[in-house]
């Protein structure tokens, strides 16, 4: 074995970084040859769905980022060290890592300063120590390379998958705890971080008092520690919205099969897996057109102008109005989202390991798991 996964994440509550973490981490180790699966290398408050992943070696010294930049790069002395959440050792020779986004530099207003200032000390690394790099779009590359001046052939770009989702129950009972009727409601996932634009939707909102049967449920929760302070609490909004804060991925499940629509006017993204993610459960999308979410959405959803408030609701209203363009975009976002899936990103991931370090391709032929 020549190379580890850093699996601080497996510590981390899942958002979209930590899904992608934990699920390339799953395919790969499914795609290894027996007994020669990836180790992952974790702190000891792992939780689920991180202590789930076969092949794990606990270093319990520290926590966070000590855990990281102390404990890590001792554990991994002598092997290449794969880091899939942005971060990695600072000073560690014999990296690949991840990065999905340059957000700091590009809606630096949206975090903390300690948050800023730490991930902008570890972004500035990254030119001198030349590790390999990956990330989640074709847009984030062009970021990378730009504003960290890394030449193009230096980054190599790793869709997420969405059949993550076939693991997953639905569970309806969401549906009865909110009142909540199929076809009748819109999902709005995301989080009062600036960059999700939820004032605005809620704005669009406030203009559709006409669509008097349709609610709209606002999944997601907000993380002070990373997010900036601007914004704070929830903004006033109609009585048609429900605030169902965090959900399961049973419930989020459930909620995407019955909703009339998901509504994604976000202005920043990496990639955007949420609108994959729902049209894979068969919901049709409503996306803004920023950043990388028409390169993940590709022609499978409707995109609105996510800086007008005017355009969200006309788009709401439209596609909320009229059934046969509902199950249009459920069609065809059905189409587009199967064609993600995890285990072609493991393969892709597999083979730049296996090539940065010069060692023997393995068989990559998927095995039978139950995890």
């Amino acid at each position: 074995m020549t190379f580890a996964i850093n699996g601080k994440f497996t510590s981390q509550p899942v958002t979209g970084v930590q899904r992608v973490a934990y699920e390339l981490t799953r395919a790969m180790q499914m795609r290894a040859i027996p007994g020669d699966e990836l180790e992952v290398f974790v702190p000891q408050n792992a939780v689920e769905p991180g202590v789930l992943l076969k092949r794990q070696r606990r270093f319990p010294w520290l926590r966070g980022t000590l855990w990281e930049q102390i404990t890590l790069p001792i554990a991994a002395r002598g092997m290449t060290l794969l880091n899939l959440c942005n971060t990695n050792p600072l000073f560690k020779r014999g990296q690949v890592v991840m990065v999905h986004d340059m957000a700091i530099y590009d809606v630096p207003q949206a975090f903390s300063r300690k948050f800023l200032l730490w991930y902008r000390v570890c972004f500035a690394v990254l030119p001198h120590t030349r590790p390999m790099i990956l990330t989640v779009s074709s847009f984030s590359k062009s970021r990378i390379c730009h504003h960290l001046k890394i030449d193009e052939s230096r980054v190599t770009v790793v869709t997420p998958g969405a059949d993550h989702l076939d693991r997953v129950a639905s569970n309806p009972e969401v549906l009865n705890r909110l009142g909540l009727v199929k076809d009748t409601y819109c999902v709005i996932v995301g989080s009062l971080d600036p960059r999700k634009n939820l004032h605005r939707a809620l704005k669009a909102i406030d203009k559709l008092g006409h669509l008097t049967d349709v609610k709209f449920v606002i999944v997601g929760g907000r993380n002070p520690r990373i997010f900036s302070s601007e914004g704070d609490g929830k903004p006033a909004s109609s009585k048609q919205v429900l605030w169902a804060g965090f959900v399961s991925d049973g419930e989020l499940k459930s909620l995407y099969e019955n909703a009339g629509c998901l509504i994604f006017p976000s202005l920043y993204e990496g990639f955007g897996l949420p609108p994959l993610e729902a049209m894979y459960c068969g919901c049709p999308v409503i996306a803004s057109s920023h950043a990388s979410i028409p390169e993940a959405c590709g022609d499978a959803a409707m995109y609105c102008d996510a800086t007008s408030a005017d355009d969200i609701a006309a788009k709401i209203a439209q596609m909320m109005s009229d059934a046969e363009l509902r199950q249009r975009h459920r069609a065809l976002g059905l189409l587009h989202a199967h064609e993600f899936r995890w285990e072609q990103s493991a393969q892709k991931v597999l083979e730049i390991l296996y090539g940065h370090t010069g060692d023997r391709l393995p068989d990559l032929t998927p095995r039978a798991s139950t995890s």
